[in-house]
């Protein structure tokens, strides 16, 4: 076999137990791996609590990973979310997920839960369980520096151990598979990390045609402004957004009443550059490293951090952001749901916590104590137990993002019809309404979201099933990655057929979250938005969304997924009728 392995191994955590199993041809083929496989993985697991020890915990990579396919040594680790309920994926790049396939694997899939605290080791084919009391309680750096010997890691910190709702799973030097609490799920299950050190290949089926499209994609990559351009996100990292979301007036600020933060430039991406000598990292292999860290490799943070941790709590202190973020990655939290949490807590309080409060107040979240017990819970759930839930700007219980919905109305459809929740990257329709220099007015405009976030969505979920990084799609598209996968697995791929696929696993996730209860009535966003104006100038006004049209909008969603009025399936037998 080609580009997969074609095995799983399955690591029940209760028993002690481990096998490995044939993944079947038709699965791989029509799924890919990544964020599609482990879809489809879920399938009879999807209705159980996410806490259940019978929830698997599943990684999952990509065809092309193991190769030198830019951008492709990813993973997604997929689960249940005990922040949102939803079915719920994350993309992570790294080392681990070129050491997991090299351990002749296309997925693990971890359930049960272990009596004592402990570590997964995987060595090509052996599999061990190791006690892990001595690191429980440990941050990541302790448990990364314990375990990076034996091979590439993925740990969570004291926030999984202790539930807290958006804890991360951390890999190797600082790559999450973030947001959703998915380090939770782990740390429901006792277990501390997983360490994978494989030495076997990727086999690639036509070398020259695989030789030739690599040349292709990164042709296009060093034509991108967005990759390579002067203020690229290779140079500058994704903080180079920042000054671009205060000229649009979208950045979210003060808990989203406004959308314009004056001091934003103390920690823009050249701001950063200069006063950390930012260097330059990412994942492995990957061309465009987009990832910042300072001098002795601490990571930097990305826009959603720098823009959380600022604007969006009143702050201007880039010392204070980058300490922020230090202590969200040490801990293994998620900074955009951290960050909005204190948001939303600091607006019903009537104070924004003060930049030098915000580190001890992580603290206290990780350990599940004072303040921080309630704050553990995410923004929904604190909102509601002091009497404020619209002052949660979540979509599903997920907090947004650092893309405010009435600065880009794409972006608003996006968070509502995105399986996670109120997430940025499943449709990602910033890069047509902002970063493609759009026609002045067309981001204030429904006019045709439903249709692109309805291929944008298809599209990246086959990308996170190839799995390679979005980023990469600011300059290539499914056209070359399509001959990258046939390349590697000798089958013929198009674009159109990953747009299939792409449906497919759209349309799954769907169907979980439906078979759960969400509905239309979960597609919405905080009334705020659609009641208050966000923050004009530079003769730019920003109004309220026009509820009428985006409910319009919606419905146009739902007819071109062949869903009805309430966002669910009139067909019962949909998983029946998928491979």
């Amino acid at each position: 076999m080609h580009g997969w392995t074609g095995k799983i191994l399955h690591i029940n955590l209760t028993t002690g137990v481990s096998r490995r199993e044939t993944i079947p041809q038709q699965l791989l083929e029509e799924y890919l791996g990544g964020r599609g496989l482990g879809v489809r993985l879920m399938r009879g697991f999807h209705h159980l609590d996410p806490f259940d020890p019978d929830m698997p915990l599943i990684f999952s990579c990509g065809p092309l990973c193991g190769t030198t396919a830019p951008t492709a040594n990813r993973l997604s680790v997929v689960s249940r979310s005990p922040l949102t309920g939803t079915i719920y994926d994350c993309s992570v790049g790294g080392r681990f997920a070129k050491r997991l396939k090299a351990s002749g694997l296309d997925a693990l899939f971890i359930t049960g839960r272990s009596a004592v605290p402990v570590t997964v080791a995987i060595r090509n084919d052996q599999v061990a369980l190791i006690p892990a009391g001595e690191l429980w309680g440990s941050d990541i750096p302790a448990t990364i520096a314990a375990l990076k010997a034996e091979g590439s890691v993925a740990a969570i910190g004291p926030a999984g151990e202790n539930g807290v709702l958006f804890a991360n799973i951390i890999m190797d030097d600082g790559d999450s598979g973030g947001r959703g609490g998915l380090g939770a799920v782990m740390g429901a299950k006792n277990l501390k990390a997983v360490v994978v050190s494989g030495q076997q290949r990727t086999r690639i089926a036509d070398p020259a045609l695989f030789a030739k499209a690599c040349k292709d994609v990164m042709r296009l990559f060093k034509a991108s402004p967005v990759i390579f351009g002067p203020l690229g996100i290779a140079e500058f990292g994704t903080p180079v957004l920042v000054d671009l979301m205060a000229q649009r007036r979208m950045a979210p600020t003060e808990n989203f009443r406004k959308t314009f933060f004056e001091h934003s430039t103390n920690y823009s991406g050249p701001t950063i550059k200069m006063a950390y000598k930012a260097k330059k990292a990412g994942c492995y292999g990957c061309p465009i490293q987009c990832l910042k860290c300072t001098k002795d490799g601490t990571p930097l943070p990305g826009y959603e951090s720098v823009s959380h941790f600022g604007a969006l709590n009143n702050v201007d202190d880039l010392q204070a952001i980058v300490e922020a973020n230090r202590v969200c990655n040490d801990l293994g939290m998620d900074g955009i749901s951290a960050a909005a949490t204190l948001a939303a807590w600091g607006e019903i309080r009537g104070s924004f916590p003060a930049a030098q409060e915000i580190p001890g107040l992580l603290q206290d979240i990780a350990l599940v104590r004072g303040n921080g017990k309630l704050l553990a819970l995410g923004s929904r759930r604190l909102a509601e137990n002091l009497g404020r839930p619209e002052l949660s700007m979540s979509v599903k219980s997920l907090e947004l993002p650092a893309y405010d919905p009435r600065g880009a109305y794409g972006m608003a459809l996006a968070y509502c019809t995105s399986p996670r929740g109120g997430c940025h990257l499943c449709a990602y329709p910033i890069a047509h309404e902002i970063l493609r220099k759009p026609v002045p007015t067309n981001r204030f405009s429904f006019s045709g979201k439903a249709r692109i976030i309805s291929i944008a969505e298809e599209t990246n979920a086959a990308v996170d099933s190839l799995a390679a990084c979005k980023f990469a799609f600011f300059g290539a598209s499914l056209e070359e990655y399509a001959e990258l996968l046939t390349a590697v697995t000798g089958i013929g791929y198009s674009p159109q057929r990953l747009k299939e696929i792409g449906r497919r696993i759209v349309l799954t996730e769907r169907f979980y979250n439906c078979a759960n209860g969400f509905s239309r009535k979960d597609d919405c966003l905080p009334p705020r938005f659609f009641t208050e104006e966000g923050s004009s100038g530079d003769g730019i006004e920003i109004s309220p969304i026009d509820r009428q049209r985006f409910e319009e909008e919606l419905d146009k969603y739902y007819r071109i997924r062949g869903l009805n009025s309430t966002g669910c399936f009139d067909d019962g037998d949909f998983l029946e009728q998928q491979p």
